[in-house]
C-alpha cells in the first residue's frame, strides 16, 4: 500500500510534481516544457505513458507552460478552474478541459484528488490532496498565508510537497525592489522558511515520512539553510530540498494502519475568507 512521489523541478523557473501508483499518476502543474518533462521522468525511471491527468494550481506562467504541448502530445485531460484557464490563457481543446471544485474529489483511477483554496495572488489559486492505496500526498506551494485549510490538510500527510520559499532577512536586506518584497511577504505571496517550519513543528503527523521543500527562491533563500534549518526538527521525516534545476528521486511513500481519513467540512471560516480574498483580487 504505497505511492510514489518525485519534483521534476520547482522554483520561480517551472514547477511540475508527479504523484502516482505505480499503474497511473498525474501531474501537479506543468510548468517545464514536453521535453524536458519526458526527460527528466526518464532519468527516475517514470514514463508519461502512465500519466492520466495535469492538475492546476493557478495561472502563472511557472506552473502551466508546457501544459498545452503535453496535453496535446498525450492527450490528457486538464483539471482546471474556469477563472484559472481564462486568466492563464492556455492553448488547449476545449474537450480537454475538466473543471473541478474544491473540495469535491475528483477520481482517476485509484487515485483521488481533493483541492482547496490557498492564499496566492492568483486567480483562483489551490492546493491539492492526493490519496490513494490509504497513503495521503499534500502538494502546498504558492501560498501567501498559512490558513487554516493547510492545517486542516497537513495534519493528514504521509508526504508533502511544502513551500520554503524565502528566508526573511536575505529577503529583507536583498536587491529586490520594496514593492517586490511586499509582494512575496504580503500574504498573498509566498512563504517563508519561518512560516514553512511552524507548518511542518506545528502539524505534522507522526506518520509522515517524508516532507519535500518546494518553490526556493533564487536570490532570498538557500538550500543549505532550508535543509539545515529543518533537519534540526526533522525527527522520523526525510527532509528533501526539491531543486529548481533538477529532478528529485522518487520517494516511496507507503501508508500506516493509523491513519485518518480525511475529513473536511464543504465551508469553513478559511474557505469564506479565501472565497473574499478571491474577489478583491479580480478588482486589483
Amino acid at each position: 500500500m504505497s505511492l510514489y512521489i518525485a519534483s521534476l523541478n520547482s522554483g520561480s523557473n517551472g514547477n511540475c510534481y508527479y504523484v502516482g501508483n505505480g499503474q497511473e499518476a498525474i501531474l501537479v502543474d506543468a510548468g517545464i516544457s514536453c521535453r524536458e518533462t519526458e526527460r527528466r521522468m526518464a532519468r527516475i525511471g517514470l514514463s508519461m505513458q502512465t500519466v492520466k491527468a495535469i492538475f492546476v494550481s493557478h495561472e502563472h506562467t511557472d506552473h502551466i507552460s508546457g501544459i498545452p504541448v503535453l496535453a496535446k502530445k498525450y492527450q490528457l485531460p486538464v483539471y482546471i478552474t474556469d477563472a484559472t484557464l481564462y486568466h492563464g490563457n492556455i492553448d488547449i481543446k476545449k474537450e480537454q478541459v475538466i473543471a473541478f471544485k474544491p473540495y469535491e474529489p475528483v477520481q482517476i483511477g485509484e487515485l483521488a484528488i481533493q483541492a482547496f483554496p490557498k492564499f496566492h495572488d492568483a486567480a483562483e489559486p489551490h492546493s491539492f490532496i492526493v490519496n490513494g492505496n490509504n497513503v495521503n500526498i499534500g502538494i502546498f506551494t504558492d501560498i501567501g498565508s498559512p490558513c487554516d485549510h493547510l492545517a486542516l490538510h497537513f495534519k493528514y500527510c504521509h508526504a508533502a510537497f511544502l513551500e520554503a520559499n524565502y528566508d526573511e532577512e536575505m529577503l529583507e536586506k536583498g536587491s529586490y525592489p520594496r514593492h517586490l518584497k511586499n509582494r512575496i511577504r504580503g500574504g498573498h505571496g509566498h512563504l517563508s522558511n519561518k512560516q514553512a517550519l511552524e507548518v511542518f513543528t506545528k502539524h505534522r503527523p507522526s506518520y509522515m515520512s517524508h516532507l519535500l521543500l518546494a518553490h526556493l527562491s533564487r536570490d532570498n533563500n538557500s538550500p543549505q539553510l532550508v535543509q539545515q534549518l529543518f533537519n534540526e526538527y526533522a525527527g522520523n521525516t526525510q527532509i528533501i530540498v526539491a531543486s529548481r534545476f533538477e529532478e528529485t528521486a522518487v520517494y516511496h511513500v507507503q501508508s500506516t494502519p493509523d491513519t485518518d481519513p480525511i475529513s473536511l467540512p464543504q465551508k469553513t471560516d478559511a474557505s469564506l475568507r479565501i472565497k473574499q480574498s478571491y474577489t478583491q483580487l479580480r478588482l486589483w
